[in-house]
């Protein structure tokens, strides 16, 4: 089965999982998929992931979810940049996120980042995701 769009399946797939208040799920494995996780694992909102590689070639990433107070950690997480829109910032004009209680995720030129790291290091790039 071809995915269009492999970055909104993971999140819709940890959005699905805190509705039915699972502690793990799992997703497919790609890189931009392994960054995302990293920056979401940094800023505090899932508690850890692990890929899990298979004899036919294919690999698995296992994402450890986070509650506080048997509340989901993350609120919200949707996606900004679709495959039919693609939504591109300037260092300049980074959105925050809730008052900057949130973050969006960039890809930039330096690599997949939150959007306070984007500030300090001047870049822009593609919004990929807001977490709140």
């Amino acid at each position: 089965m071809a995915l269009n769009d492999p970055l909104g399946d993971m999140l819709t797939r940890i959005r699905n999982a805190y509705g039915r208040k699972k502690t793990k799920v799992s997703t497919p494995a790609s890189r931009l998929r392994t960054r995302v996780l990293e920056v979401l694992k940094s800023e505090g909102y899932i508690r850890d992931f692990s890929q899990t590689d298979f004899e036919d070639g294919k690999s698995e990433i296992e994402i450890e979810l986070k509650y506080f107070d048997n509340n989901p950690v993350i609120r919200e997480i949707s996606r900004v940049s679709k495959p039919g829109r693609r939504v591109y910032v300037s260092a300049k004009s980074i959105p925050s996120v809730a008052n900057g209680l949130g973050i969006a995720i960039l890809s930039t030129p330096k690599g997949v980042m939150a959007d306070h790291e984007a500030r300090e290091q001047n870049v822009g790039g593609e919004i990929l995701c807001q977490v709140f």
